[in-house]
């Protein structure tokens, strides 16, 4: 039997997903695959699944034969559909990155670069944890493990193979003990839990073992297999999968240490404060590291999304990764200082460098205690105009997160993700559910709607989307929904009975022309008209549009007087102004805000929007940004959108405005 499906696992089958996939499968008799453009692998094996490379919104197939098939195939179709509601044991923290059509959350606004960055003492390498450290050194650079180079007898082979099969044995009894314990966090917890997949996965230990028959050592055999598995790692054209190469070497390292009976140089004796060095280090060893104590992470190898880096960053360490070669400069260094916001290390500073250093440490420190203070401030300006401060959200577990950042409502809700996760297009009742539940969340804020935003760059069930050379210009948000008017309504209409609840708003993404506007307010009036002819409750409420196309922007005074509200999206402003794919690294300088052209549309909007006496708000990357609030407010915007990470640093800049500092 076998049954095809769209995958909604945010980022696809990475390491955690995937085990939770290999869990589920392995709970079942049948044999079962999941197939991906015509190849098919066992869903039983982590490794071979990872390696299928499958991504969010993809379509796979789930193959099963066996006496409990259908029941395998409804269940694991069920994962993929709906993931949160299956193997939710561990929260999916593990993937730094968010959906293509998301904002990114906001960095801090960029400070000067420490004075001995240029110095022949300074080092670069990859930024993948941000904050400030200077401490003592730490060189962890435990001796390579090497095979024994001779050929085994064939009467040894059967001893080796046992020898191997009860190392990993060991390593998985390990890594059980490990998760046994209550001093995990459950982002380290997953991570652990992977590892372990990892050690007991077929393709390992088959590939060991099959090296171990031919003559190979134990040792040899481990060392071996998971450097080729490694490589097919290293040549998937995926940047998360491509740091699974770390984690298959950190546990054939662990097999290794037991087969030699030997454990691992211990990092339960590193100072207080002090930065960890190192040319790899395994998320084996740093999940079980005293984590507390360490003041930052440098390390030969890794990137922002190897392990070490989201360990690093769910702990608050500041880490440098990626160094390279370089990382050997270290070994003897006393003390370091680490930026790892823009990926510096200072071998052995001096003290007019440690002093700065240690002034940003402790500023880092008291701003993060400091904010908190503006959790419940409602910020307010010398003229007593109130700028209110809002989340970006795209679902409802997101509300408790932004409610205790302090957000003043939500300035975004993208609803693409309730289409998206679903194989069929939400009900009206399901939809108006959903927004009616943000509205009593937020009462009385307003919490403004995004209408569907979605195009050909993110398929969902129940619409078929053109072949498109360039999506993000051709059909999609307000384009196709007005194309739609059978999926537009039944939006429109639950949106409409969703406004009895509280302060529902709404605005239309990538409109390009008023009739856009014009079409979507008939639609309402005529929405309106079937609710109250069903004698259902409805309330009427503002419409909007997001301000993101050129066009909208050199239209925008006639806009201004058919909307109740402009909010500017930043993110495509930017990459249409600028002409500039904001997902292309080769064109990433030009996406930037600051230019002079993307910062005159923003003005533009800004004097359109405050002449027609209508509500200003930003609901892009930017509203957060500490170094651009000001000039965003003098423009006369009122409303700032933003991840609720970045809400009450953005309440205390527009309160040092207030006050003049």
């Amino acid at each position: 039997m076998e049954r095809s499906t769209i995958v909604r696992v945010h980022e696809g089958l990475h390491a955690r997903p995937a085990t939770r996939f290999v869990k589920l499968a392995k709970g079942f008799e049948s044999d079962v695959e999941l197939v991906k453009d015509g190849k098919a692998v066992s869903a039983k094996s982590s490794v071979k699944l990872m390696l299928l490379a499958v991504k969010e919104n993809q379509e796979v197939t789930v193959r099963a034969n066996g006496a409990d098939a259908i029941e395998a195939i409804e269940a694991l179709i069920g994962y993929l559909e709906n993931p949160r509601a299956g193997l939710d044991d561990e929260a999916d923290t593990q993937s730094p990155a968010n959906d293509a059509g998301q904002e990114v959350v906001p960095a801090p606004a960029p400070e000067s670069a420490p004075a001995a960055l240029g110095r022949a003492n300074g080092l670069r390498g990859v930024a993948a944890s941000e904050g400030f450290a200077v401490g003592p050194a730490f060189a962890h650079f435990p001796p390579d493990i090497a095979g024994r180079g001779r050929m085994l007898q064939a009467e040894e082979i059967g001893g080796e193979i046992d020898r191997f099969r009860t190392a990993v044995r060991a390593v998985q009894a390990r890594m059980d003990d490990a998760l046994a314990q209550d001093s995990l966090s459950a982002g380290d917890r997953g991570i652990v839990a992977a590892l372990r997949d990892i050690a007991a996965d077929d393709s390992l230990t088959s590939e060991a073992e099959g090296l171990i028959r031919g003559g190979n050592d134990a040792i040899s055999a481990v060392i071996t297999a998971a450097s080729t598995i490694a490589a097919d790692f290293s040549a998937v054209d995926d940047h998360y999968l491509n740091a699974r190469a770390d984690d298959v070497h950190a546990v054939g390292r662990q097999i290794c240490l037991v087969l030699l009976g030997q454990d691992d140089v211990s990092l339960e004796n590193i100072p207080e404060g002090a930065i960890l060095i190192a040319d790899d280090i395994g998320a084996w060893d740093l999940a079980r590291a005293p984590l507390k104590r360490i003041g930052g992470v440098v390390c030969g190898h890794g990137g922002a999304t190897s392990h070490i880096a989201i360990i690093a960053r769910s702990h608050g360490i500041p880490a440098v990764l990626g160094l390279g070669a370089q990382v050997n400069a270290l070994r003897t260094a006393r003390e370091v200082a680490l930026d790892g916001n823009g990926g510096h290390v200072i071998i052995d500073p001096d003290a007019a460098t440690r002093a700065d250093f240690a002034g940003r440490v402790e500023a880092a420190a008291k701003e993060r205690a400091g904010l908190t203070v503006f959790k419940t401030v409602t910020p307010k300006l010398a003229d007593g105009r109130i700028i209110e401060v809002a989340a970006n959200i795209g679902s409802l577990e997101e509300i408790e997160a932004a409610l205790e950042a302090g957000a003043m409502g939500v300035g975004l809700f993208r609803t693409e993700l309730l289409f998206m996760r679903h194989m069929h297009l939400p009900s009206e009742d399901m939809q108006a559910e959903t927004y009616a539940a943000l509205a009593k969340a937020f009462a009385p804020y307003p919490v403004i709607v995004r209408t569907l935003d979605i195009g050909g760059d993110k398929p969902i069930a129940g619409i078929e989307f053109p072949d498109e050379e360039n999506p993000f210009l051709g059909w999609r948000g307000i384009r196709m929904c007005l194309d739609r008017p059978d999926i537009f309504k039944r939006q429109l209409r639950a949106l409409l009975r969703a406004a009895v609840h509280g302060n529902i708003k709404v605005m239309l993404p990538m409109v390009s022309d008023i009739s856009e506007v014009t079409r979507t307010r008939a639609l309402v009036e005529e929405c309106a008209a079937e609710l109250k002819a069903e004698g259902v409750p409805h309330a009427t409420f503002d419409l909007g549009v997001m301000i993101e196309t050129p066009a909208a922007v050199l239209i925008a005074p006639a806009l201004a007087k058919e909307v109740a509200f402009f909010s500017i999206g930043t993110n495509d402003l930017t990459q249409y102004i600028m002409a500039a794919d904001r997902l292309n690294p080769t064109v990433a300088k030009l996406n930037d805000v600051t230019n002079p052209a993307v910062m005159s549309a923003i003005e533009m909007t800004a004097k359109a929007g405050v002449a027609a006496g209508i509500m200003v708000g930003m609901c892009g990357e930017a509203a957060g940004r500490p170094d651009l609030i000001a000039t965003f407010v003098k423009m006369g915007l009122t409303e700032l959108s933003m991840s609720p990470a970045s809400i009450q640093r953005a309440k205390k800049t527009i309160m040092a405005m207030a006050s003049g500092d």
